[in-house]
C-alpha cells in the first residue's frame, strides 16, 4: 500500500528553500502539544454516552455538510446517500452502499480541505495508507467498522489520543444541557464544555420566535414581555451555562450590525416581535440591539463574545424543507465590521471586561477592517479562518493580510469549529503546519528570528486559543 501524497511528512510546507527546512525545523515544536477546540458543533452525547460510531459512514459522511455539497453539486442526490428526511421517506438504509458512492466520487475533492481531513484521519487514526476509491470502498470500509468496535475508537478514548485538553461545544439557549449535566456527574466539565448561543431567543427571523422566548420565560422564570425581563433573563441562563463550563457566548447572525436604541423603542421593537408584526427590518434591528446587550452582558460576566457574521444560510428553499438546516447550501456574503460595530464599540468598546472575537467569512474584510479594528480596540481579537476558509490557502491568505497590521497577538489562535470529531486533529495540523511555513518564510527572509518564530508558533497552536477564551 502507498501512502496518500497529502500525508508526506512536509506536506503544506513552503516549496522553496530555505524556508521548507525553517518549517521543518519549527514543526517538532508544536507537532505535539496538546489541543485546545474553544469553539465547535461536536456532539455532546458523544461524551455523555461514551458509545461507539454507528458505522464509518455515520462518522465520515452522512452529517458531514462539506462533503456533502460537493456530491450534491455533481448531482449525487442526499436520498442516495442515506441522509435523512424531515418528512420519513425512505432514504439509502445501508451505509455500505452509501459508502461505495462517496468512495467511487473521492476524486471530487482533490484540492479541498475536506481531502486533507479525511486523508489525515484515515491514517492516523486508522492506520490506512491507501487512497479511498471505488476499489478500496469495501476493504477500507471494514477497517474503519472494525476499529470502531473497539475501546480505543470510543469518544473520550479519541480525546485522549489526540491529547485534546479542551472541546467547547454550542448549544442554544433553550437546550436543558442534559448530556452536559450527565457529564458533571462524571466529572468531564472542564475538560468538555459548553457555549451559550442564543440565536433561538435573540433572531426574530426564526419561524418560533414567539414560540420560543415564551419558553425562554417559563425555563427562567422571567417577564420576557417586558425588556428588562429579557436581558434578566439572559443572565441567568448565561450563569446556568457557566456552571457547565461555559466561558464563551456565540451569535449566528448574517451582519456585524449593532444598534443602541432608546429604552422607549427598545420595548417598542420588542411588543412587535412578541405579537409577531415584526418585518425584516425589525428583525434585524432587533438582533442588532441583541449584540449590544450580549456585549453589556459580558462586560458583567467576563463571558468571551463570538461574533460569526456573513453567512446566508439555507439558500436551498427545496433542501431546507426537506432535510432542515446545515446541508450544505449556506453561502458567504459580505459583511462590514467597521459601520456594524460602531454601535457596541462605541457603548462599551473600551471596558476592560469585554472581549469580542470577529469571525467573518468576507475575506475581503481582513486587511481593510478587522486588523485595523483589532490593531487598535483592547476589546477586539480576529478569529481563525472560518468555514470556507478554514483551508490551507485561506490560513496563508489571513496571515497575509493581517499580521501586518494587527500583529500575532491580537489573533485568537486556532479553534476548529467542526462537528466532525475524527477532523479536529486534523484541522489542528494543517493550522500548525501553515503557521510553520508563513513563519518560516519570515525567518527565511530575516524579518524575525528563528527563536522568535518557534516562540510565535507555539502562541498561535495553543496558548492564543487559551488565553482567548480565559481558559485557566
Amino acid at each position: 500500500m502507498t501512502q496518500p501524497s497529502h500525508l508526506h511528512p512536509d506536506r503544506l510546507f513552503p516549496a522553496s528553500e530555505p524556508a521548507q527546512s525553517i518549517a521543518r525545523d519549527l514543526y517538532p515544536a508544536v507537532k505535539d502539544l496538546p489541543i485546545v477546540s474553544p469553539h465547535g458543533h461536536t456532539d455532546p452525547a458523544w461524551f455523555a454516552q461514551n458509545g461507539r460510531f454507528a458505522s464509518p459512514t455515520a462518522l465520515f459522511l452522512t452529517p458531514d455538510h462539506y462533503v456533502l455539497r460537493m456530491l450534491k453539486s455533481r448531482g449525487i442526490s442526499y436520498d442516495a446517500l442515506g441522509v435523512p428526511r424531515k418528512d420519513g421517506k425512505p432514504v439509502e438504509a445501508d451505509g455500505r452502499t452509501a459508502w461505495r458512492l462517496f468512495a467511487e466520487n473521492y476524486h471530487l475533492f482533490v484540492g479541498t480541505p475536506s481531502r486533507t481531513w479525511i486523508d489525515h484521519s484515515l491514517h492516523a487514526v486508522f492506520g490506512i495508507t491507501e487512497e479511498l476509491s471505488g476499489a478500496t470502498a469495501d476493504g477500507i470500509y471494514d477497517a474503519i467498522d472494525a476499529k470502531l468496535a473497539t475501546p480505543e475508537l470510543l469518544p473520550r478514548a479519541i480525546l485522549d489520543r489526540f491529547k485534546v485538553e479542551v472541546i467547547a461545544t454550542t448549544e442554544f439557549a433553550l437546550d436543558p444541557l442534559t448530556h452536559h449535566q450527565s457529564m458533571a456527574d462524571h466529572g468531564l466539565i472542564g475538560r468538555v464544555r459548553t457555549t451559550y448561543r442564543p440565536d433561538d431567543v435573540c433572531d426574530p427571523s426564526r419561524p418560533a420566535i414567539v414560540e420560543n422566548l415564551q419558553r425562554f420565560g417559563e425555563l427562567t422564570g422571567e417577564n420576557v414581555s417586558s425588556w428588562a425581563g429579557l436581558i434578566n433573563a439572559h443572565r441567568a441562563r448565561r450563569e446556568y451555562f457557566r456552571r457547565f463550563g461555559a466561558v464563551a457566548t456565540d451569535h449566528g447572525v448574517p451582519t456585524a450590525n449593532t444598534a443602541d436604541l432608546s429604552a422607549p423603542e427598545k420595548q417598542a421593537l420588542l411588543d412587535k416581535v412578541m405579537a409577531g408584526r415584526h418585518d425584516a427590518a425589525d428583525a434585524e434591528l432587533f438582533r442588532a440591539q441583541m449584540m449590544t446587550e450580549m456585549a453589556l452582558l459580558s462586560v458583567e460576566d467576563g463571558m468571551v463574545m463570538q461574533l460569526h457574521a456573513g453567512s446566508r444560510r439555507n439558500t436551498d428553499p427545496v433542501t431546507f424543507g426537506e432535510r432542515g438546516p446545515d446541508m450544505g447550501a449556506d453561502i458567504p456574503g459580505p459583511t462590514d465590521y467597521v459601520g456594524g460595530l460602531k454601535a457596541l464599540l462605541g457603548r462599551c468598546g473600551n471596558e476592560p471586561n469585554l472581549r469580542l472575537i470577529m469571525f467573518v467569512l468576507d475575506e475581503t474584510t481582513y486587511a481593510r477592517e478587522l486588523a485595523p479594528m483589532a490593531g487598535y480596540w483592547p476589546s477586539l481579537l480576529i478569529g481563525p479562518p472560518w468555514w470556507f476558509h478554514d483551508s490551507p490557502q485561506g490560513i496563508r491568505r489571513y496571515l497575509d493580510q493581517v499580521v501586518e497590521t494587527a500583529g500575532f497577538y491580537n489573533l485568537a489562535g486556532f479553534n476548529d469549529d467542526t462537528r466532525a470529531l475524527l477532523s479536529i486533529p486534523a484541522r489542528h495540523d494543517v493550522w500548525r503546519r501553515e503557521v510553520c511555513g508563513f513563519l518560516g518564510r519570515w525567518v527565511g527572509e530575516n524579518r524575525i528570528s528563528k527563536s522568535a518564530a518557534r516562540d510565535i508558533a507555539v502562541h498561535l497552536s495553543y496558548q492564543a486559543a487559551k488565553d482567548a477564551y480565559k481558559i485557566q
